[in-house]
């Protein structure tokens, strides 16, 4: 990947607000904000791969103080040219390592951004790096997919999740190393375009050890962010780890 904004560049940046989209139903943003601002109390919030802004500014808006990170400076124009953008603390970096001043009383990443860190090396780091800024007390949370594994037929590594007749999009599977890309094929003008984002899919109980690793403790688990009740069948999770406060 040769462009300085990762594989969130312009050409992503431009189309990334999607209001027909789940993650921005005005509902699912509510909810998502209340546990937020709640674990943030009078404290601040730090967000990991801040993006567009689809969370940060509801979250400020309620009164929450939050600073931003993300690699990605076109996504990050984008926020900045919103409403209440202004008011957003914004650092450009791998938020995977990226130090910022400060402690935080909650520190997040939603939408699945856990797995853009496509070794678990990296993703180990991000759990040290969200530890260092939080306050004792304070939590980590992480909004991410159960790895669906069990879609995959024997013998078999590609699972589409979206076909019409000018475009297809489908994930990759390599079972032995954890990644996966997804992947999008249309067709515009007559013409094809074809963009791969690779990832690497991980495990609740995995994501617990790095925690572990990280000095911090799981606190609660659950189906969303309406707080059900995490379960075998859940394909989805919000997880909270705490960071000790003695």
């Amino acid at each position: 990947m040769d462009d300085a904004d990762g594989y969130f560049g312009e050409a992503v940046a431009a189309t990334y607000d999607d209001p027909t989209t789940e993650e921005f139903d005005p509902p699912v943003v509510a909810s998502t904000v209340d546990v937020l601002a709640d674990l943030a109390g009078a404290g601040r919030a730090l967000e990991l791969g801040i993006g567009t802004g689809r969370v940060a500014l509801p979250l400020a808006a309620r009164g929450v103080p939050v600073h931003g990170i993300d690699l990605s400076r076109a996504m990050v124009d984008r926020l900045r040219a919103k409403p209440g953008g202004d008011a957003i603390g914004l650092t450009i970096g791998d938020f995977a390592t990226t130090r910022v001043d400060g402690t935080f009383s909650v520190a997040y990443l939603v939408f699945n951004t856990i797995m853009n860190l496509t070794s678990q090396e990296a993703q180990v780091a991000c759990f040290r790096n969200a530890a260092v800024h939080l306050a004792p007390g304070g939590c980590f949370v992480i909004e991410v997919l159960v790895p669906e594994l069990r879609r995959l037929p024997a013998g078999q590594n590609v699972v589409p999740f979206h076909v019409s007749p000018t475009e297809w999009s489908y994930d990759v599977y390599d079972v032995a190393t954890q990644a996966t890309s997804s992947n999008y094929v249309r067709i515009v003008d007559g013409r094809g375009e074809y963009r791969s984002i690779p990832f690497r899919y991980v495990w609740p109980a995995e994501l617990d050890l790095m925690a572990q690793l990280a000095g911090l403790r799981l606190r609660d688990r659950w189906d969303g962010w309406n707080r059900a009740p995490f379960t075998s069948e859940s394909r989805q999770h919000v997880s909270v780890w705490e960071k000790p406060a003695d």
